[in-house]
């Protein structure tokens, strides 16, 4: 089954949450949260606010070889949206990828993202941590600052927990 066939069943028009696909094609699912959408929306207005030269997604779905993932926030350049528009599923990642941790999320599924996203082009992956802490990684090593938007804090904070 492809990914748009997925998104039109109106089955799982109504979820509440977010499913991705294995390499095998089986849905995966985890439950959302306001803490969780509230990162989101963060993030992206610090990206917004950074990054001029593009736009933030929420929920990017991008193809790799384990499946479909949907990032919890990216950021596409112009040129990376002239290329591709609102193709879904993307089959290539924005230059900077996002996964904001869950309690249902292991550092290790993390990990494992982060080298999908890396080998369909990412520049960039960052995790928010459960209480807002960032990391920011290049294809090679943990940055102390990213270096697409090295004005982006250390910590993004809730206003109100």
């Amino acid at each position: 089954m492809n990914w748009q066939t997925l998104c039109d069943d109106p089955v799982l028009q109504d979820l509440p949450f977010k499913f991705e696909t294995n390499r095998w094609g089986k849905i995966e699912m985890s439950p959302a949260t306001n803490r969780h959408g509230l990162f989101q929306i963060l993030i992206a207005q610090w990206l917004l606010k950074l990054l001029p030269g593009g736009y933030p997604i929420a929920e990017c779905i991008i193809q790799t070889t384990e499946g479909v993932k949907v990032a919890d926030v990216a950021w596409a350049s112009g040129d990376f949206l002239r290329r591709h528009g609102v193709t879904n599923p993307y089959p290539e990642s924005p230059e900077i990828v996002v996964e904001i941790l869950s309690p249902s999320n292991t550092l290790a599924e993390m990990e494992q993202k982060k080298e999908l996203y890396f080998a369909r082009g990412a520049r960039e992956f960052w995790i928010c941590e459960e209480m807002g802490a960032m990391r920011f990684y290049n294809n090679h090593a943990q940055l102390t600052v990213s270096s697409l938007a090295p004005e982006f804090p250390a910590q993004v904070e809730l206003p109100f927990s």
